[in-house]
């Protein structure tokens, strides 16, 4: 099992960046994949970003590419989500997810309902 909190969120102007972490428990968490998804007020939650266990391949939702970069450390059992060009609509609480690795299509990655274990979440608030 795995238990998961995030950190890093706050109040940044549009332009700027944020980064926030998600420490995970347990002793395999280098075989997790992981998953960032968020939850804006009254809408709901949506995918973010992803990376498989091996770190070698990361999903993007359209909204996010090219600005947010999702990456892990093994060593460190944290995964981080790189926020740049932030703009009011990021604004939400973001959520670090996790599911025991398998061989899954790439698609599943995309899903809430893909991951067994969610964090707490950190909300990120973004000015105009």
């Amino acid at each position: 099992q795995v238990q998961l909190v995030e950190s890093g969120g706050g109040l940044v102007q549009a332009g700027g960046s944020l980064r926030l972490s998600c420490a995970a428990s347990g002793r395999t968490f280098s075989w997790y994949a992981m998953g960032w998804f968020r939850q804006a007020p009254g809408k709901e939650r949506e995918f973010v970003a992803a990376i498989r266990w091996s770190a070698d391949i990361t999903y993007y939702a359209d909204s996010v590419k090219g600005r947010f970069t999702i990456s892990r450390d093994n060593a460190k059992n944290t995964v981080f989500l790189q926020m740049s060009s932030l703009k009011p609509e990021d604004t939400a609480v973001y959520y670090c997810a996790a599911r025991p690795s398998g061989y899954y299509s790439g698609s599943f990655y995309y899903t809430a309902s893909f991951y067994n274990y969610w964090g707490p979440g950190t909300l990120v608030t973004v000015s105009s």
